[in-house]
């Protein structure tokens, strides 16, 4: 019986970067932005990602430095928790819980203990309203932010819709074509709107709001692509606004500067307009930013400003609108027709990308390597136009050749290209090496290489199969033509075929020798090296959706999965099916380097999760409800080294890891760690790591300690250690903690005294007793104590002790017993 299972399937990475605005540090050296359930700390320098700061249970929502402490950061989550983050640290001081689903968070400086979220109306659907929250100053980690009080009612959830004016005296949002602002001091409340009348270009609903930071105006951004400044306000019918207008589709999201004397403002169109001084005869543009602009940030100085694109981009821009650095993170596509395939050199996820491109997608980082383009041709943005896009992908076994197929949607003569791309060690990219126009004459269903290591380049082979009814073996050939430009190209060796059936899957055995085939409802197993048919499987009804060989210790075993819910084992030695089990399996992944499988059915809305040995029926390891989503592709990553797994149901997770992409475009792992443990602990970030860097002074300083132990050990010398000084979490505490995040001095000093004391021990009975009689003793053995030291100094060290092993100290009462024997006369023996 399969034991509970207790792995976390958690989200790791791939999240959206575009769910909240991001904000700026202080000093503009690093950028906060939400990423799913963590908020994530980039330096503007060098896009490297410094912190990921865990503890929500949901998506988080929006970040705000604190304004009465700029090393301080809010942040809030539909989990219904407000956290105060030391984001330089990475510790979490205080979460507030709200009790609410919380949509958008601001923080104010004139709010000393005080923010604002946005949160649902309780018993409406799909009503929103803005409320302050009451942060307690209350000691204790853990508090309750319970007392809100509601600002605006009948708000719009997105937080481009609030924004608050200068100093914080009023708030203005936006809802479809309503405009209302609220005066806090006056508690005064103007509603003001636009025309609901549709012109050619678009509507007027509004789609974004910003307040200028130091006058009494405000602009909004309309689907028509309009931008509307609006003064006056304090009255409500003596209003005015003006009109800016660039954009020929929705504006996204605007923002001022710091000084307020221009307006940035972008779009659908992948443009950043600077607009000088409100003037729509003043303007400047930042053109080809690769996708729609979702959210725009400044810093604090105005030197620097974000935009956050659709695509899971951030680029940083300098104030003149030059193009200062980008960050990458996972891009999201409709359709990942390309599937999860895992590049063996980089170990990097490589997926569909932007329209035509692959992306190397890195793990460890959360953040693209860098893009492929293989189609090689401009994308236009047009509803209804077919145009080429990248379906297949295979790497060979080490990473040197990568095999794409890419194809114009036609329903009557698709257009097909299947390229070979080498891997140049100079450039470190692909380079194109062979092209070939219309391989198949239907569409390509799956390819594969032949994973052989030990064999030579002169052996490998690429495999096609499509819905032509054949599949094609492609190998390398010496090429002829003098002016060819490389040595080799790729050509078609053989084809085969089956009864007229659609070939749809391909697969190697694990030494090269065997090559399965499907045809519809029955797979093929052929010999690679004469392409003679070997044997036929077939578990009617049903189609076989997939195929996979076992590895190591199962390389005899053939797995196959049918679209009618069965799964199947086949032995190659006796060709006879082995066993069968009914299960709806969407994706079957072999793991690379054990002989695990992984088969992810999907059943009654819920994906389940099967690990399994071929020569087993019975799974090692089941998780039913894996999660809410449907997954539809899974890839097992090599780890850099194994991990210590405690249980033996773990161990298919000791040398891969397995990734799987759901239908909403989440990736998903499993891990057997706790977020504590999969984050670095505070306990450890507080203290001073061992590993520090290595530094010249670090290595003289590490030389003179050693010296000085080893002159201490050859003197003699008895150091004695204070263990409650070394290990005491305390003293860490207290000297490596900020001290912007210490507790007050009178609740330290008790725990740092306490740590310091070294408590004395009790001495036994027997000691007493021995210290009294050596007292009484002391005049007579003074001399023999002086002689018997004076002896062991000049003896020679023991071999025992030159193996550096240490010596025994004796107690009181064997040194007293040992003084005693040397008192006896033993000469009396040499008249024997």
């Amino acid at each position: 019986m399969v034991a509970p299972a207790t792995l976390r399937v958690v989200r790791c990475g791939g999240s959206s970067l575009h769910g909240a605005r991001a904000v700026f540090s202080a000093d503009s050296k690093y950028l906060l932005c939400a990423s799913g359930d963590f908020v994530k700390m980039y330096s503007v320098a060098t896009e490297e990602t410094l912190r990921v700061m865990g503890g929500h249970a949901d998506l988080v929502t929006g970040i705000q430095l604190n304004p009465h402490n700029h090393m301080q950061l809010y942040s809030s989550s539909l989990d219904g928790s407000i956290k105060l983050w030391d984001f330089m640290d990475g510790i979490p001081i205080k979460t507030f819980t709200v009790g609410s689903k919380l949509l958008a968070l601001y923080a104010l400086a004139s709010s000393e203990d005080s923010v604002f979220a946005v949160i649902p109306k309780s018993g409406e659907r799909d009503t929103f309203q803005l409320v302050s929250v009451k942060l307690t100053k209350a000691a204790g980690q853990d508090l309750e932010a319970r007392e809100l009080s509601v600002v605006l009612d009948g708000v719009d959830a997105s937080p481009k819709h609030i924004a608050f004016g200068r100093e914080g005296e009023y708030v203005a949002s936006v809802k479809e074509v309503n405009l209302q602002v609220y005066f806090f001091k006056r508690k005064q409340l103007n509603r003001f709107s636009v025309s609901t009348t549709k012109t050619k270009s678009g509507n007027n609903h509004f789609t974004c709001i910003a307040c200028h930071p130091t006058e009494d105006c405000i602009a909004t951004g309309h689907a028509d692509g309009k931008i509307r400044l609006w003064r006056n306000f304090h009255h409500k019918k003596e209003y005015t606004f003006s009109t800016l207008h660039w954009h020929h589709d929705t504006v996204m999201d605007l923002a001022f500067s710091v000084e307020g004397t221009s307006l940035l403002s972008g779009g659908v169109e992948s443009v950043l307009v600077l607009w000088h001084n409100e003037s729509d005869h003043q303007k400047d543009f930042l053109p080809r930013l690769g996708s729609a602009i979702e959210y725009i940030s400044m810093s604090s100085d105005g030197a620097l400003c974000c935009t956050l694109h659709t695509d899971n981009r951030i680029t940083i821009i300098n104030s003149n609108l030059r193009f200062c650095k980008s960050i990458q993170g996972l891009i999201k596509s409709t359709d990942v027709k390309t599937g999860l395939v895992v590049d063996p050199r980089t170990k990097a996820l490589v997926l569909n990308g932007e329209p035509g491109h692959l992306q190397f997608y890195c793990l460890q980082s959360d953040q693209q390597l860098f893009s492929l383009d293989i189609v090689q041709r401009q994308y236009i943005h047009q509803a209804g136009l077919n145009q080429a896009d990248l379906v297949k992908v295979a790497f060979s076994a080490q990473g040197k050749w990568l095999a794409t197929v890419e194809e114009i949607e036609e329903e009557s003569d698709p257009e097909l290209q299947l390229k070979l791309w080498f891997y140049d060690e100079e450039t470190q990219s692909f380079k194109l090496n062979t092209r070939i126009n219309m391989p198949h004459d239907g569409h390509i269903t799956d390819m594969c290489f032949r994973d052989m290591d030990e064999l030579e380049e002169d052996s490998l082979i690429l495999v096609t199969t499509g819905r032509d009814c054949v599949f094609k073996v492609w190998v390398m050939v010496e090429d002829t033509d003098p002016e060819a430009q490389q040595s080799v190209s790729w050509s078609c060796d053989f084809v085969g075929s089956y009864h007229n059936y659609q070939a749809t899957n391909c697969c190697f055995s694990e030494d090269g020798s065997l090559l399965a085939v499907s045809f519809e409802e029955t797979v093929t197993v052929w010999d690679s090296v004469t392409w003679d048919l070997k044997c036929t499987f077939c578990h009617p009804p049903g189609k076989i959706r997939n195929i996979c060989f076992g590895r190591l210790t199962c390389s005899k075993y053939l797995i196959g999965a049918t679209d009618y819910g069965f799964l199947c084992c086949w032995n190659l030695l006796s060709c006879a099916l082995e066993w069968s089990a009914h299960l709806n399996v969407l994706v079957l992944q072999p793991d690379p380097l054990s002989e695990h499988i992984a088969a992810v059915s999907w059943l009654s809305k819920e994906s389940s999760l099967f690990v399994f040995k071929p020569n087993e029926p019975r799974p090692i390891y089941i998780q039913r409800n894996l999660c809410k989503e449907k997954i539809q592709l899974a890839a097992f990553v090599p780890r850099d080294e194994p991990e210590t797994i405690g249980s033996e149901k773990y161990l298919w997770l000791r040398r891969s890891q397995l990734f799987f992409l759901t239908d909403t475009q989440e990736l998903m792992t499993l891990s057997t760690k706790s977020l504590e443990e999969r984050l670095t602990p505070s306990s450890k970030q507080l203290a001073v790591e061992e590993s520090l860097p290595v530094t010249p002074f670090s290595l003289l300083l590490g030389k003179h300690r050693r010296q000085q132990s080893q002159e201490g050990t050859d003197l003699g010398k008895l150091v004695v250690h204070n263990k409650h000084e070394q290990d005491s979490p305390a003293v860490k505490e207290l000297l490596h903690t900020p001290a912007h995040v210490l507790p007050s001095a009178s609740f330290l000093c008790p725990i740092f005294i306490n740590s310091l004391l070294i408590s004395k021990e009790n001495k036994s009975a027997e000691e007493v007793v021995d210290e009294v009689e050596m007292e009484s003793e002391k005049t007579e053995d003074d001399s023999d104590e002086e002689r018997d030291v004076t002896e062991m100094e000049q003896e020679d060290p023991s071999p025992v002790e030159l193996l550096g092993e240490m010596t025994c100290k004796l107690s009181k009462a064997q040194e007293k017993e040992l003084r005693k024997i040397r008192k006896i006369d033993y000469s009396w023996i040499s008249a024997f």
